[in-house]
C-alpha cells in the first residue's frame, strides 16, 4: 500500500503533463502531490519517514527552481539527486558509522550473516546509483515526453526488477526458507548433530 501511495505523485505528473504538455504546470502538481503524501503519512502514522521528508524537499527545490527559472532541467535532475542521495547515505553509514542501515530498516524480518546483509547494501546502493546514471542519459539524450514516460514506467521498472534480483539473492542463500522466529526457536533448541545442516545458513 505504501509503496503505491509513493507513485501516486509521479503518476499525476505524468498524466497532468501528457494531458496539458506543460512541464511547469506538471512540476507544481508533482510538489503537491510530494506534500500530500507527507500530510498522509503523518496523520496515518503520527511521524514522517526521514527517506520522505528528503524527497519532499528535494522536490520543492528543484521543482522550485523549475518553476522561477523556467527551465526544465532542475526538475530532470530530481530523480537523480534522489537516487544519488540513498546510495550515499547506504554507502556513507556503512563506511564511515559501520551501520548497515538496510538492516537497521529490515533486520527484524530476515535472519541473515552481516555478509549478507552487507552484500545486500551494497546491492541497493548500486542500484541507486544506476537509476541516477540511467536517468541523466535519457534526460539528455531524448525528448522531454520520453523523459517524462521514463520517469513513470522507467523508475518503476527498475524498482521492480531490483526485487526480483533481490529476492533471487534471498532464495539462493537460503535465507527466505524459515521465517527469523522460526530459525531463532530452532537455534533456541538443543540439535541432534544430524540436524544442524538442516537450520545452517
Amino acid at each position: 500500500m505504501k509503496q503505491f501511495i509513493e507513485f501516486i505523485p509521479v503518476v499525476l505528473f505524468v498524466g497532468v503533463y501528457f494531458t496539458t504538455k506543460d512541464i511547469y504546470l506538471s512540476t507544481g502538481v508533482l510538489m503537491v502531490g510530494i506534500f500530500l503524501q507527507v500530510v498522509y503519512e503523518y496523520l496515518t502514522t503520527g511521524k514522517v519517514e526521514k527517506k520522505t521528508l528528503a524527497i519532499f524537499a528535494i522536490a520543492v527545490i528543484f521543482g522550485g527552481a523549475t518553476l522561477i527559472f523556467r527551465n526544465e532541467v532542475f526538475i530532470q535532475w530530481k530523480p537523480t539527486i534522489v537516487n544519488w542521495l540513498f546510495a550515499a547515505a547506504l554507502w556513507g553509514s556503512l563506511l564511515l558509522i559501520k551501520t548497515n542501515l538496510l538492516q537497521k530498516m529490515i533486520g527484524d524480518q530476515l535472519d541473515m550473516p552481516d555478509i549478507a546483509w552487507r552484500h545486500l547494501n551494497n546491492g541497493w546502493a548500486l542500484g541507486f546509483f544506476i537509476a541516477g546514471v540511467l536517468n541523466l542519459v535519457v534526460a539528455y539524450n531524448f525528448s522531454l515526453d520520453f523523459w517524462v514516460s521514463y520517469k513513470l514506467f522507467g523508475g518503476m521498472g527498475l524498482t521492480i526488477f531490483y526485487m526480483i534480483c533481490t529476492v533471487i539473492y534471498l532464495v539462493k542463500g537460503g535465507y527466505l526458507n524459515e521465517a527469523p522466529a522460526t530459525v531463532e526457536a530452532t537455534k533456541a533448541t538443543p540439535a541432534y548433530p544430524k540436524d544442524v545442516n538442516d537450520i545452517s545458513r
